[in-house]
């Protein structure tokens, strides 16, 4: 939902700028992920720990500025299960590709 359909579903009283901020609050906890839609953000509730788990990763991952370092060293701490997942990821998705 965008700002101005939380606010309307909410309490059409409240101050747009309100939700805004609240919305914006949620995201930068990684309680809410939000996509661009228009000129706005849809915002969507984080339902499960993987999902949450994940954006924090994200967050850590963008904030850096060697990315190649940051990723080479966690795949040196994964195991050979949790690499195997990964690879089998990244296959998928190339497979997927048109």
């Amino acid at each position: 939902m965008t700002a101005a359909e939380v606010r309307a579903a909410l309490d059409p009283k409240l101050a747009y700028n309100t939700v805004l901020t609240v919305l914006s609050r949620l995201h930068d906890k990684g309680k809410v992920t939000r996509q661009a839609s228009g000129r706005a953000y849809a915002y969507q509730a984080v339902t499960d720990h993987a999902t949450l788990t994940a954006w924090r990763m994200q967050q850590l991952l963008d904030a850096d500025d060697d990315r190649a370092a940051v990723l080479t060293r966690f795949h040196g701490t994964l195991s050979a299960d949790d690499a195997a997942v990964l690879v089998a990821l990244i296959a998928r998705d190339q497979t997927d590709q048109p």
